[in-house]
């Protein structure tokens, strides 16, 4: 049975909480609250007028993009001088901002809306028992081994410094984190650590997404669960080149064979100029066509705090789910 898609999209609002918050925006450009210190990062996007243009002036720290490459460029910081890296905190989950040479701050808080739906979805399987864990899920287990509980088994795929990993392992999941870069799973270990989590069943994997989901569709394995956020363009441990446009149909298809007969959703989210949530809902069709279930579609946005709050869309989702 092919799944239903949604007929109109849905705009997943991010609003701020106790560690982050969109003070204002315009001018092409963010004012952000990360913790206790303020951030300007820009957003060509916002055509409006800034409500506060002294609040920018006065921040903490400023992204200046190079002159064609707005993800590249250089902080730059008040009179206090550079930051160091600094705790943040959503619900259960603890982890470190940083600031990166490519204007974010080692997560990306509009995906708030995605760990709350994923929070809750995993809360649910849990409490139900519907992860009934009687199938060979190869190394989703942390030893490889078979699992020793009904707990969701959970894939995350591109999963960079572990924040939707652990809202997952906080919610009660088996996790396997899969990310190409070094750098970011040894955060993304750090940020368990923090959490209080490091002793939670994750399995923390350096290595190229598509040999990783290649391997696991050979093996037998199965997910009651796949979240997959890739870059627009990226290179593996190994020199592996992925491109979202080219690879993106032909990983989708293998994740979908990695979900098992009772499994209860697939995530997809994307940053990228030329696609769209409609478009992402359509690959998502194709690649469940015979699972039946239902495909929400649509962006995640980023709201202002405050009366008449403006929000910016600032990614797309597909999603299907049982």
């Amino acid at each position: 049975m092919a799944p239903k898609l949604s007929p109109t999209p849905e705009t997943l609002v991010t609003r701020g909480w106790s560690d982050y918050a969109l003070l204002d925006s315009g001018d092409g450009k963010k004012l952000e609250r990360y913790g206790g210190f303020t951030v300007v990062r820009p957003e060509p996007q916002c055509f409006w007028s800034p409500r506060d243009p002294a609040a920018f002036d006065a921040a903490n720290a400023v992204f200046d993009p190079q002159q064609e490459e707005e993800d590249s460029g250089r902080w730059r910081f008040d009179q206090h001088g550079p930051i160091d890296a600094f705790p943040l905190k959503w619900r259960d989950v603890r982890f470190t901002g940083r600031f990166t040479p490519f204007r974010h701050l080692a997560f990306f808080p509009e995906q708030a809306a995605n760990w709350e739906w994923l929070d809750q979805r995993i809360r649910t399987l849990t409490a139900s028992g519907s992860a009934k864990g009687d199938r060979q899920t190869g190394s989703s287990s942390p030893k490889g081994d078979r699992p020793t509980s009904n707990a969701p088994k959970i894939l995350n795929l591109f999963g960079y410094t572990g924040v939707a990993s652990l809202a997952a392992a906080a919610a009660g999941a088996e996790v396997t984190h899969v990310d190409a870069s070094k750098k970011s799973v040894t955060y993304a270990r750090e940020n368990a650590e923090l959490s209080g989590l490091a002793d939670r069943p994750i399995r923390w994997i350096v290595e190229d997404a598509r040999k990783y989901v290649a391997r696991e569709v050979r093996r037998g394995s199965k997910y009651h669960g796949i979240i997959l956020d890739p870059p627009k363009y990226g290179r593996g441990p190994t020199g592996e080149v992925w491109r979202l446009f080219e690879d993106m149909p032909g990983l989708l298809k293998d994740c979908a064979a990695l979900l098992d007969d009772d499994a209860d959703f697939l995530l997809l989210n994307a940053y990228a100029a030329r696609i769209s949530g409609l478009s992402l809902a359509y690959m998502m069709a194709e690649a469940t066509h015979d699972r039946g279930g239902r495909i929400d579609w649509g962006e995640l946005a980023l709201s202002e705090d405050g009366p008449n709050a403006r929000a910016i869309g600032l990614s797309f989702f597909a999603r299907w789910s049982r």
